[in-house]
């Protein structure tokens, strides 16, 4: 076998900052440290944090005000409300929102403040999706949308039929064909359309390397939290092309009998996939690679 890998993936700039700083505690041996949800969405690396002593809540009634000394905010943000009530608490907030985040952030507060209408490209349960709504201001009306056909239906429900006009923000994760696509058809029947590229560079990246890697290969394995969204746009995408199309969260996932001995491996990872864990599939499919006879990869 021949292992092919994506030429941009793995750990992007937001995910890497907070990541660091959750690392930085541990190498300071700081006690009474939680992440408010898990930190990014891989399994393998919120594990390692907790049994190194930083565990996650998941809502503000799971701090122990007594016991808890510092709350690192999630790469995807919070509602602005819920890191204004951490802190009249009294416990120091580290604010770990990716900077892309932030931006979608202020955003969506200078739209509301101007009085837009604002639609959401995204997933609605999403977390990074809950924090953005949370800096929505006032009472203007927002919609979050999946794709150009939930858009549609609003607009059979007369949901537009008076808007002038209206602004536009994305999941920083979105496959940016399907934002034209919405983007396209509100131009057609809205007179003013504001859209903001909000896709981070990095997924962006990510995506346009496996659009390049999957037609390559046989066979694409996908590392990745399977709840992660930037993931499974890889996983998405690499599919479209290479039907032997695998999302996997680490080396345990992998199966021998995916592989033969003459495939053309395409590995890519999530933007929250951990170096080890790249590793560490790597190495797994090595040696899938020797017990079906291939001669070893360098």
């Amino acid at each position: 076998m021949e292992i092919f890998l994506a030429e941009k993936m793995g750990f992007c700039f937001g995910v890497k900052r907070t990541v660091d700083i959750a690392m930085k505690i541990i190498e300071n041996k700081e006690k009474n440290v939680v992440t408010f949800g898990p930190i990014i969405h891989n399994e393998d690396l919120t594990d390692y944090l907790k049994k190194n002593g930083i565990n996650y809540v998941n809502s503000l009634t799971d701090i122990d005000v007594e016991k808890t000394e510092k709350v690192i905010i999630r790469t995807h943000g919070a509602k602005k409300e819920v890191i204004d009530t951490i802190k009249k608490m009294g416990i120091k907030v580290i604010d770990g929102t990716c900077p892309y985040v932030m931006r979608v952030h202020r955003i969506v507060e200078k739209l509301s403040k101007e009085n837009y209408p604002i639609l959401i490209i995204g997933n609605k349960d999403h977390p990074e999706i809950i924090g953005v709504i949370g800096y929505i201001q006032g009472d203007v009306p927002y919609f979050v949308v999946k794709n150009v056909e939930e858009v549609e239906e609003l607009r059979k429900q007369g949901k537009f039929d008076k808007f002038k006009k209206i602004g536009i923000v994305t999941q920083t994760t979105e496959k940016i064909d399907k934002v034209r696509k919405i983007v396209n058809y509100l131009m057609d029947f809205i007179p003013e359309v504001r859209y903001f590229k909000t896709i981070c560079y990095a997924t962006d990246e990510n995506q346009q390397a496996i659009h390049k890697l999957a037609p390559m290969v046989d066979i694409v394995i996908v590392i990745g939290g399977k709840h992660s969204s930037n993931t499974i746009k890889l996983y998405e995408i690499a599919k479209s092309y290479c039907k032997r199309t695998y999302h996997i969260q680490n080396e345990k996932d992998l199966r021998i009998e995916w592989f033969k001995h003459d495939d053309k491996v395409g590995i890519t990872a999530g933007a929250s996939t951990p170096d080890w864990v790249i590793k560490n599939v790597i190495d797994k499919i090595k040696e899938f690679d020797q017990i079906l006879g291939g001669k070893e990869i360098l």
